[in-house]
């Protein structure tokens, strides 16, 4: 199955792909595809559309109608497209620095507006492609090559951003959960309005390696210890809570959706 998926949905011309050896964002494509893949949806009926870092290299692998835009921007275009063809399923693969940080003004009005766009954010604490600088994911303390003595800022939880801003679906698995991520998309695809799937990854080539993390495996191994599902996370008590990874369907609300609202409008003239 793993080659079919290859086949059918890669440009094989474009492999082997650039990421480093451990790195978790070659589990998140393969998700994605499989999810794709389960809904038996066409590789016509679909647009993946990224920005610029390490995670948004997939949609130069991916054999969908693809778009690689500029920093941060990948929301605004994928609104545009969302808007010139409503029938697309229109998927968005980011990072926590393209979509937190020079993008996060596009993503909480996406989510605001609630555009049916699902945002699939690879989230490994760090900027990769750029050499290592900290993003707004990196956790308080933890160092980056533009913070050699420590990060002083609070990290920003991408989830709860989403849901405040007015997405109605919100999740969280990592890398380590594969069949969660697979499972998160297809429901964000499904969901009529904005979904935000956030996907734990691992760096060990900059995070890692900068903030003594150890090797691929001792990252992946964090995840599988200190990841916990919301139902469970909301038993346990204040004091084994800490430093837990909450994953799981953080939030399912509706609203009306914004392209059909707009396209009403149209209509009632």
């Amino acid at each position: 199955m793993p080659s079919q998926l290859v086949d059918k949905y890669f440009r094989t011309e474009s492999l082997p792909h650039i990421w480093c050896p451990g790195c978790g964002n070659g589990i998140v494509t393969r998700s994605i595809v499989k999810a794709i893949d389960n809904l038996g949806l066409s590789q016509d009926e679909v647009c993946i559309v990224s920005g610029i870092g390490c995670s948004s290299r997939a949609s130069g692998y991916l054999d969908f109608n693809t778009i690689h835009t500029t920093h941060g921007r990948a929301l605004a275009f994928a609104t545009g497209i969302k808007f010139a063809n409503p029938d697309l399923h229109v998927i968005v693969i980011t990072g926590d620095g393209d979509c937190a940080a020079i993008g996060g003004n596009h993503l909480i009005h996406a989510a605001r507006r609630n555009i049916d766009i699902t945002a699939v954010v690879f989230n490994n604490n760090i900027y990769g492609m750029t050499g290592g600088q900290y993003s707004p994911t990196t956790p308080t303390g933890d160092k980056g090559t533009t913070a050699p003595y420590g990060n002083i800022d609070a990290n920003f939880d991408l989830c709860e951003l989403a849901k405040a801003a007015g997405a109605t679906y919100v999740s969280r698995a990592t890398v380590y959960g594969a069949n969660m991520i697979i499972k998160q998309v297809e429901d964000g695809i499904k969901n009529k309005g904005f979904s935000f799937v956030e996907t734990i990854s691992i760096c060990p080539t900059y995070y890692g390696r900068k903030n003594k993390k150890g090797d691929a495996v001792d990252m992946m191994n964090y995840l599988k210890e200190n990841a916990v599902n919301k139902v469970a996370y909301d038993k346990l008590p204040e004091e084994k809570r800490k430093n837990k990874i909450v994953v799981g369907e953080l939030f399912k609300g509706q609203k009306p959706e914004y392209v059909e609202q707009y396209n009403k409008i149209i209509e009632s003239f």
